[in-house]
Order: structure tokens, then sequence, then C-alpha cells
């Protein structure tokens, strides 16, 4: 079975404390949920979490929905954006099955990364790694004014904004993530090609800004 590799990069740093941190969780919960609800992402879908502070961790590796684990987050320390794209990195390398002559391996993973603030390490070494590998589509969003557009484009042309950081705008973040994976399946399923752009996904609803 080709599956369809979801990493979502969340930063998990200081000033995520409180609500931010608290509407992630929920935000991913609701995420869960309602691809759960739609067979063709139960299929396909397979999703990770990686989460980034003073350093990155997988807390989730690669799972499929059925088996998904709500992990506990905190949030506390620095942004350590660089290490958070190294390790997506090297989890893909190993996480996610390649396409040889023999086998058709997954589709090609689906990144939605958020981030409320500025990296605190070196993010160019981490790009640069990122950059090594093919991902279908990654999606950037910056969870409030605090968050460096400017460096986001740099890892994507697909950059989001939130113009605050709380729950509700948080919620809509996740649903329009949820309906977008959802999308993703289902073309995959359709037609067996992938999504390439953000003009093939769910308009997103008016709490998330496309930067352009």
């Amino acid at each position: 079975m080709r599956r369809l590799p979801v990493y979502l990069v969340l930063d998990t740093s200081g000033s995520m404390t409180g609500e931010p941190i608290e509407a992630v969780k929920n935000g991913v919960q609701v995420l869960v949920s309602s691809l759960r609800q739609d067979p063709y992402a139960l299929e396909t879908a397979f999703l990770s979490v990686i989460t980034f502070n003073s350093a990155a961790k997988q807390i989730v590796p690669l799972t499929e929905l059925s088996m998904f684990q709500m992990p506990d987050i905190q949030a506390s320390g620095t942004t350590s954006l660089g290490d958070a794209l190294s390790l997506l990195s090297q989890k893909m390398d190993t996480e996610v099955t390649k396409t040889t002559a023999e086998q058709k391996g997954d589709w090609k993973p689906l990144v939605f990364i958020m981030t409320d603030g500025e990296p605190t390490d070196n993010w160019q070494k981490g790009l640069t790694e990122f950059q090594k590998r093919k991902f279908g589509m990654v999606v950037a969003c910056a969870a409030g004014q605090g968050a460096n557009t400017g460096i986001l484009k740099q890892i994507t042309e697909v950059v989001v904004q939130l113009d605050t950081a709380d729950s509700a705008t948080i919620k809509a973040f996740f649903k329009w993530v949820s309906a977008s994976v959802s999308t993703g399946s289902q073309k995959i399923e359709a037609s067996g090609k992938e999504v390439s752009g953000l003009n093939e996904l769910p308009p997103p609803p008016p709490e998330v800004n496309i930067v352009v």
C-alpha cells in the first residue's frame, strides 16, 4: 500500500505557553478525529508529529490514523526551527518508502510547519538538508504577528499567516489542514496524482491569510 505521509512540525517554544499550546493540542485532536471519518484518509494518510523548542524531537513517528495516540505537548525553551528541518529530513529518509524499479514507494509527504516566532538556531543549515528532499507540498503557518514570514518564504512558497495565535484561529487552521489532507487522499485515490499546489487545496478559512 502506498501511504500518504503527513508531517506536522509544531513550534512548542516558551512563547506558545498557555492558550496557543492548548489550541495546538486541540487542533491536532480535531485534525485526527475528522480524518478518521474520511475513508480515503483512513486508508492512505499516516501522521507524524515533530515538535521544536530548544531542540527538535519526533514525539509521534509516522503512524496510521486509527493507531494515532495524542502525545503530551508542553511549551518551553527557544525556537530551533533549523533543528526541526534537519530532523524532518532524517525521518523522511528512514520512514518514507522510496520508489524503486521493483516497487512504487509512498507518495511524497505533505508537511505543515507552524511557528509563532523567529528561529533561534542556524535555520539555514537545516534548510539545506530539507531542500535535498522531495516533498509533495509544504505549508508553513505563521501563528500571530511575531512569526517571521520572510524566513518561512525561504522554506516554502506556500505561507499562511494567522492574525492571532488564539484558540479559535488555531483551530480554524487545523481544520483547514485536515480538509487539505482529505483532498490529497481523495486525489490520490481518484487519479493516482498528488496535490502539488495551493490552488488544489480547499480555500483557507477567513482566519488563515495567504502570504503573497
